[in-house]
């Protein structure tokens, strides 16, 4: 019998369905399906628990159901995922879930099933165990369509077989696929993000939230996060590899701060094509492409001083100021900062004067490093006059 997806409460077992439907080892599909053939023993008890209207009795019956017929998987399965169900409807999502992983050690690649617990999961705000269950399920759409035809099959049927599979997946793949990169964007612990997001890639490699994976990938393992450097470049690199054009990885700014042989230029050539893949000035552009303009400037600007071409970096960073502002505070005090740092180097000290001034009010990192750049600026200044 297929269980239906999404199903929040027993499901009534029909024995028609049950006659009609293939077991998964005779469709040859990579999904498990629960099946009890009509007639059995194990059909004829499921009917009289399902006209069992007592919730409590109801539950009682598949408790005594599962441990009844405990040597066969499928009535394993079923019996401990409609306890789960129950329990669910009844807001004890501690046994929900306990009941619910016996019906996945009996089912394990059985979709519907990670999908309720996937659920079950999302109520109790048990984001360890909804990673665990997107990631499971990731693996398991991503075998969908990989096996073998079968030699009594012909292409046309085998084709039209993949076909149906991955259609009646669909919705439970997206839905896998979207609470576990939901549970990325939740998490505030920068080691348990990124062991998410790597657990996260491997199960959904070409899933639809690859950016945005990669954008909190470059983000964690930054400064202020894990802060490990030598791992931001090899992720960078491997996300390029695969997509030349991935902003995320283009931007990986601490290129600009690496300090070894031929990182600036890195930097720069990452930065000037980011800057017109984003094409953040265009009339078009959304706010996330301006933003990603902008951070793109910053480092080309940053780049410049760092190879002592501090005249060619003042329109950048000039850019990056215009696009930042009122786009994102934290990098619009680094653009400023660094835009600031230009001037003074080149003695421009009015102009880095009133760029400065403007950094010093945004609260963050770069605040300090801004009075403190600001108080030379004036000491310079007031010399100069």
């Amino acid at each position: 019998m297929r269980i239906h997806p999404g199903s929040l409460g027993p499901v009534v077992l029909s024995s028609l369905f049950l006659f009609i439907l293939f077991s998964a080892a005779r469709a040859g599909a990579q999904l498990d399906t629960i099946v009890i053939p009509a007639g059995t023993p194990e059909d004829h008890d499921l009917q009289d628990i399902s006209n069992e209207q007592d919730a409590a009795k109801k539950l009682g019956l598949y408790q005594e159901f599962v441990q009844k017929y405990s040597a066969n998987p499928a009535a394993v399965a079923y019996g401990n995922w409609q306890i789960s169900q129950t329990y669910q409807t009844s807001g004890d999502f501690a046994k929900s879930l306990d009941y619910g992983d016996k019906a996945l050690a009996a089912s394990p690649r059985n979709l519907d099933i990670l999908v309720s617990q996937a659920s079950v999961a999302q109520q109790a705000k048990d984001n360890a165990r909804l990673a665990n269950y997107a990631k499971a399920g990731g693996e398991v759409c991503a075998s969908i369509g990989t096996q073998p035809k079968p030699e009594n099959m012909s292409a046309e049927d085998f084709a039209r077989q993949q076909s149906d599979q991955k259609e009646s997946a669909k919705n439970n793949c997206d839905f896998l696929e979207s609470a576990g990169f939901n549970v990325i964007a939740a998490e505030t612990d920068a080691k348990r993000r990124m062991a998410e997001i790597e657990s996260y890639s491997a199960a959904f490699p070409e899933g639809r939230f690859q950016e945005q994976v990669s954008s909190y990938a470059m983000y964690t393992l930054g400064p202020g996060q894990v802060n490990d450097a030598p791992r931001l470049f090899a992720y960078g690199e491997k996300v390029l590899a695969a997509n030349p054009n991935s902003l995320p990885a283009l931007l990986a700014g601490t290129y600009v701060d690496s300090g070894k042989p031929g990182s600036l230029g890195k930097a720069a050539s990452y930065s000037q094509k980011a800057i017109a893949v984003a094409n953040g000035e265009a009339p078009d552009a959304d706010q996330s492409r301006k933003l990603s303009a902008g951070v793109a400037h910053s480092i080309l600007g940053y780049s410049y001083i760092k190879q002592e071409k501090t005249e060619a970096s003042i329109p950048e960073l000039t850019k990056a100021v215009a696009l930042l502002k009122g786009q994102d505070e934290q990098q619009y005090a680094i653009a400023l900062y660094r835009l600031g740092f230009g001037y003074a180097k080149l003695n421009r000290v009015n102009e880095a004067r009133d760029v400065l001034s403007q950094a010093v009010k945004i609260p963050g990192p770069v605040q300090s490093m801004s009075q403190d750049l600001l108080t030379k600026v004036n000491v310079a200044r007031a010399k100069g006059k």
